[in-house]
């Protein structure tokens, strides 16, 4: 059966970066291990310690691409305005085994450095139905805002290749004050692993 007159095909480069973002997010989604990925080009300039947490040193890291659009609320945030302030980035979608677990110790830490110089943001995808995602942070309590990105297009493109970008479903990324990138797990936390990546930043001059 032929096309309807008026009716074209969707172009084959919009196909391919459609199915590439859905590949990637079903291939990385709610990873529970330690391992680091390191793809992306020869020049990686950071390190992973036994803990499966990747850092890089002060003057070797990267400048985030742009991460910003709207909240689950409903709200306009831009990552680029909290600089001057250690800023947590993690993954999480509300269908997330591993993520529910990391949930309380995400919202036990975002109490305890309330004051400080410490801004978190949640990135919630692939929660198309926007009330669950709402659901899980009234059900965990999550005190801070999460930017809606059901496609992972923010996880997926916000960062330069061969950088410590978002690679799973959960992953946490932590800025420095600059707004660079500083630390990575590719894995849910405890608020100890999450307090291991944000400290030692707060006391950078």
């Amino acid at each position: 059966m032929s096309l309807s007159r008026g009716l074209r095909p969707a172009p084959r480069r919009v196909l391919a970066t459609a199915g590439a973002l859905s590949a990637a997010l079903v291939l990385s989604a709610c990873g529970g291990g330690d391992a680091d990925d390191t793809s992306g080009g020869g020049n990686t300039n950071f390190v992973t310690s036994k803990g499966g947490i990747s850092t890089a040193a002060k003057g070797e890291r990267a400048d985030i691409d742009t991460i910003a659009g709207e909240t689950l609320d409903g709200t306009k945030l831009d990552v680029a305005d909290l600089k001057g302030k250690v800023v947590v980035l993690n993954a999480w979608g509300s269908w997330c085994g591993p993520c529910r677990a990391e949930a309380p110790h995400f919202a036990k830490a975002a109490e305890a450095y309330k004051g400080k110089d410490v801004a978190f943001v949640g990135l919630n995808t692939r929660d198309f139905n926007k009330q669950q995602a709402l659901t899980f942070e009234e059900d965990y309590k999550v005190p801070y805002p999460s930017l809606y990105d059901p496609d992972g297009k923010l996880i997926l493109f916000g960062f330069p290749k061969g950088t410590l970008s978002l690679k799973g479903i959960p992953s946490t990324v932590v800025l420095d004050k600059e707004g660079k990138i500083a630390a990575r797990a590719l894995m849910a936390l405890d608020e100890t692993k999450l307090r291991s990546m944000i400290d030692p930043l707060l006391q950078e001059k």
